[in-house]
């Protein structure tokens, strides 16, 4: 059964999902976009996320366990992440990850929750569990069907967030810390997600391609291969749970 706690979990998803629509539609038809409608999204994203951390790890406490269990929560960072960008200058692209997050919870939310109450399904077989409704079932093949290329979709988007923040702080349209700070983020979701890593090979591999074709200046093919040393010594130490060895020994874990 449904705690209260969980309808405001779902409820911030859907204030999510319905005020950054709002705020991409307004940016997408070249109209003036209310910050508010930003704020909103970030707002709705933050209580969504402190719902789940404060399930996964607690109340805040001063000893370094906590601070360490806390560090590695993915959902501590999103919720750290949402923080940030509430109190940053609006950036309309970076809503779209937390929009397509909200986008597969507010459905399971109504699959599992609202349909179950409001739409049940079949009498259930002599002996048999009790049956979904027929659009239950169609909402959770979809989930199922779309989650990794969503989750693709999510690591690429980041990046391409990266991107923009960093030539934002060039040219001064962001603060100089958005790009320090998304760093440290995918850097940590590299060691934590298979996707972000995907979508950082796949970004390497175009980016060498580029720059090592034929014509291309040797101070450029210089430049981006000590780019590339600086970058794997810096993101090479990472807070993970274990070692790749002892995480390799003990199977695979997400």
């Amino acid at each position: 059964m449904a705690t209260p706690q969980h309808f405001v979990w779902a409820a911030g998803h859907l204030v999510l999902l319905a005020a950054s629509l709002r705020y991409l539609l307004a940016s997408l038809t070249f109209k003036t976009a209310s910050s508010l409608w930003y704020k909103a999204s970030y707002a709705g994203a933050i209580v969504s996320y402190a719902i789940v951390c404060h399930k996964s790890v607690g109340y805040p406490q001063p000893n370094i366990a906590w601070a360490r269990r806390a560090l590695l929560d993915e959902n501590i960072q999103y919720l750290m992440l949402a923080l940030f960008w509430f109190t940053s200058k609006p950036i309309t692209l970076t809503l779209l990850p937390f929009m397509i997050f909200s986008l597969f919870h507010a459905l399971t939310f109504l699959r599992t929750t609202v349909m179950t109450r409001y739409m049940p399904g079949p009498p259930a077989t002599a002996g048999g569990p009790p049956q979904p409704h027929p659009l239950a079932k169609r909402l959770q093949a979809w989930v199922k069907a779309n989650y990794d290329s969503a989750m693709r979709v999510v690591a690429y988007t980041e990046l391409v967030i990266f991107l923009r923040v960093l030539l934002g702080a060039v040219a001064f349209q962001n603060s100089l810390l958005a790009p320090i700070a998304f760093a440290h983020f995918v850097r940590q979701r590299y060691f934590q997600s298979a996707f972000t890593r995907e979508a950082i090979a796949g970004a390497t591999r175009r980016a060498e391609a580029l720059v090592h074709r034929e014509g291309t200046p040797p101070v450029v093919v210089q430049v981006f291969e000590k780019g590339q040393l600086l970058v794997q010594r810096w993101a090479g130490v990472a807070l993970v749970p274990n070692p790749p060895a002892a995480a390799a020994a003990g199977g695979a874990r997400r």
